[in-house]
């Protein structure tokens, strides 16, 4: 499974989204995880209309989840980013080829097919039980409780390069 580089850069702006006390702007969000403007801001309409986070507008506007991180999945962020979409599309390449079995003979999905699939389930389901509550909990965990609250002094303050490093 090979996912977008938006997922990661999407998953990280939900996490520091749950320190922010007021709406973060794209541009904030950007700078903080050193990536352009343009690119954050697709990661961030994909989120928006899948209803994860909300844009607010105006001088004092930014981005701001919608719902309390305990009921945001990662699941729900890399299906906004990346679809819904299945890794792997059976084809039905046995019934091709010189020695092609016949539809009537195919009533059911391959052995390959249901391995992928299971594979799939087990990954979403895996996928689905993380919250973005519980990524943040790890940023504290791995970097110490001041962690995230640097990042919101950072987001808060006046000038940019301030404060601390972005959150893993």
């Amino acid at each position: 499974m090979k996912l977008s580089g938006g997922v990661e850069s999407a998953l990280h702006c939900c996490v520091v989204l749950t320190t922010a006390t007021e709406p973060v702007p794209a541009a904030r969000l950007a700078e903080l995880h050193g990536v352009s403007g343009s690119y954050l801001a697709k990661q961030l309409q994909a989120l928006s209309r899948a209803d994860l986070v909300g844009s607010i507008q105006g001088k004092s506007g930014g981005y701001v989840l919608t719902r309390a991180a305990e009921r945001i999945t990662v699941l729900d962020v890399v299906t906004a980013v990346d679809g819904a979409e299945p890794a792997f599309v059976c084809t039905e390449i046995r019934q091709r080829g010189p020695l092609a079995a016949a539809p009537e003979a195919c009533t059911r999905p391959c052995a390959i097919s249901r391995a992928m699939a299971a594979a799939d389930a087990a990954w979403r389901a895996a996928l689905h039980a993380i919250t973005i509550a519980d990524l943040a909990r790890s940023v504290d965990e791995d970097y110490g409780p001041a962690a995230l609250a640097g990042i919101r002094t950072w987001l808060n303050g006046p000038s940019a390069g301030e404060g601390a490093p972005a959150a893993d």
